[in-house]
């Protein structure tokens, strides 16, 4: 879904609406006959406006909004609406008449606007919508509409970061830049829109060599949001808190021990929320700008007294490494914390090609292929030659594997690419030919024994346990062979509808178990139509193109939705036949 009317509190164009298909239901649920509507709650730049604008698109609605300069000004939110010193009384009878009315930014309204909003509420004959921020101070009226049940209310959390790669998606930015814009961003997507802005603006988004891609790799660009973000930590009067700070800054992204710290000022900062320790002793800054920004804004001289030296993060990193080789070999690929390693990648330094490689591998096993093939380009960006990042790049890339060294890999656990390439006959769909040769018990052998059975309940049991463990491309797979599997059309379609969401987290995966899931089950005409609304071709594109009326196409793909087990048409590119990547 793509929306293209101008609003300066959401994305500018073309930026999609992402990510929030269960939340956009729940407030067009509100809207129905009978429901009072419902009140959306987040932190700031969450997308609450931009959600609610999709939910009342194309519905008889008003609006209105409140203001830092209105605040004091009674009913000055509602002066396109009502006359000019209106009595409550009045406007509540006056607006009762209003079928819907959207209420955004509801914690700024006037003590009278908020009342207003309030009797509307309990009134019950107008629907409101209405969004307020967290964290910030509201009017009474405003908090008692859903502490005190009138309306059911909605917390928006962050967009995930799948989700914040598909709208990024038009960014043309490679997998690591998306991932530390998301953990910069924290899911405030008009900061977001700021750093890219600005980052593209200043050209210091380079291009990935042979992928058509940029890459955000260096400081932090310090914008004006950047600026606001960072005021609680950059506007410090105190000069030993700003003392604190700078010397956390310096030590990213290894935590400082306490005991280095003084206590009573470390109190105060973690009070305010900009300082975290850990369980073992450590601090840390508590958010991922402030250290960047604290950085770029310390004098020269200050800075080299302060800077770890050069080989600093070595034993971080190999214990990073370890643990993901460990992690590996016991078949558990879930995420773990990587600071250090993704923290060099941000600033630029060089990354170790062991390093670099095994995190490669660690992603293409959770089906991460594009952060699989940008951390394999990281380890040959000083090793051209390293042989070990070249067949990882290899295959996150869908082509097969040459020889790599022997190289980081636990005694105690044997070798993990041979259990992966033994496996590989099951995601193939040959299970006959892995009999006996995976580690018994384990979620590969259960999908292989669940295969061979033609059990479907039994394997999407299993895609469920190597789900858990981390394996969503294999997640995927088992599902996608559970439908197969099932005789009942009810479970194949849950199946079905499973396989599709965790293919669609795999950053564009295509192997056999997948192409072409489903597509067998539909008619020739909807085979048609499907494979063209995948292409992105709106219904009035598709019936131009076919010669049918929008109607019929729209009936079509209804049709086909119920089929699939989907009315989600970002799900259909995961459902057709077409060019992409397979892993080995």
């Amino acid at each position: 879904m793509r929306t293209y009317e101008p609003d300066a509190k959401t994305l500018e164009l073309p930026w999609p609406f992402t990510g929030r298909a269960d939340e956009l239901e729940l407030v067009r649920d509100a809207l129905t006959a009978g429901r009072p509507g419902i009140v959306v709650t987040g932190p700031a730049g969450h997308g609450k406006t931009r959600l609610i604008t999709e939910a009342v698109r194309g519905t008889d609605h008003a609006r209105v909004t409140g203001t830092p300069e209105a605040r004091d000004l009674p009913l000055a939110a509602f002066a396109h609406l009502l006359p000019d010193a209106v009595p409550l009384p009045r406007a509540v009878r006056m607006l009762s008449g209003v079928r819907v009315l959207v209420v955004d930014d509801a914690q700024l309204l006037d003590e009278t606007s908020a009342a207003l909003v309030h009797q509307l509420a309990v009134h019950g004959r107008t629907r409101l919508i209405v969004a307020a921020t967290e964290g910030v101070p509201a009017p009474a009226a405003v908090s008692r509409l859903w502490t005190g049940e009138l309306l059911p209310r909605l917390a928006l959390d962050p967009l995930s970061r799948d989700d914040t790669g598909r709208l990024l998606a038009g960014a043309g930015l490679d997998a690591l830049t998306v991932r530390r814009l998301h953990r910069v961003c924290r899911g405030d997507l008009r900061l977001l829109r700021d750093l890219v802005t600005a980052l593209a603006g200043a050209g210091r988004l380079t291009p990935v060599p042979g992928t058509g891609e940029r890459a955000w790799r260096g400081a932090l660009p310090i914008t004006s949001a950047v600026r606001e973000r960072l005021a609680p930590a950059l506007e410090r009067s105190a000069p030993r808190e700003r003392d604190t700070l700078e010397r956390l800054a310096f030590a990213e992204p290894l935590p400082v021990p306490l005991d280095e710290l003084e206590p009573d000022v470390l109190e105060t900062l973690e009070a305010d929320g900009l300082v975290h320790a850990d369980d073992q002793g450590g601090v840390t800054l508590a958010h991922p700008l402030h250290g960047a920004a604290l950085r770029a804004t310390t004098g020269r001289l200050r800075a080299r007294r302060l800077a770890r030296p050069a080989g600093a993060h070595g034993p971080a990193l190999a214990a990073e490494q370890h643990t993901l080789v460990r992690r590996m070999a016991q078949l558990d690929v879930r995420s773990v914390p990587t600071p250090v390693g993704e923290w060099l990648v941000a600033e630029g330094a060089t990354l170790p090609a062991g390093y670099a490689e095994i995190r490669a591998r660690f992603a293409r096993l959770r089906g991460e292929l594009r952060e699989a093939a940008a951390w394999a380009r990281e380890g040959l960006r000083d090793t051209p030659a390293d042989a070990g990042c070249r067949a990882e790049l290899r295959l996150s890339e869908g082509q097969p594997a040459e020889g790599r060294p022997d190289r980081g890999r636990p005694a105690e656990g044997g070798d993990p690419d041979d259990v992966h390439s033994v496996y590989a006959a099951v995601r193939l769909g040959a299970p006959e030919r892995a009999a006996g040769r995976l580690p018994a018990g384990s979620v590969l052998a259960r999908h292989a024994e669940a295969l061979a059975r033609g059990d479907g309940t039994a394997l999407d049991r299993a895609a469920e346990a190597l789900a858990e463990r981390g394996f969503l491309l294999y997640a995927a797979e088992a599902r996608a062979q559970a439908v197969r599997a099932h005789r009942d059309p009810r479970a194949a379609r849950l199946s079905r509808t499973r396989a599709v969401a965790l293919a669609r987290r795999c950053q564009g995966a295509r192997t056999p178990a997948l192409t072409g899931l489903v597509l067998g089950e539909l008619t020739a005409r909807q085979r048609q139509i499907v494979a063209l609304a995948a292409a992105g071709l709106s219904n009035r594109e598709i019936a131009e193109k076919l010669t049918l009326s929008v109607r019929t196409v729209g009936n079509h793909l209804y049709s086909a939705y119920t089929r699939l087990g989907t009315g989600d048409r970002g799900a259909l590119p995961w459902l057709v036949d077409g060019p992409g990547r397979e892993t080995a």
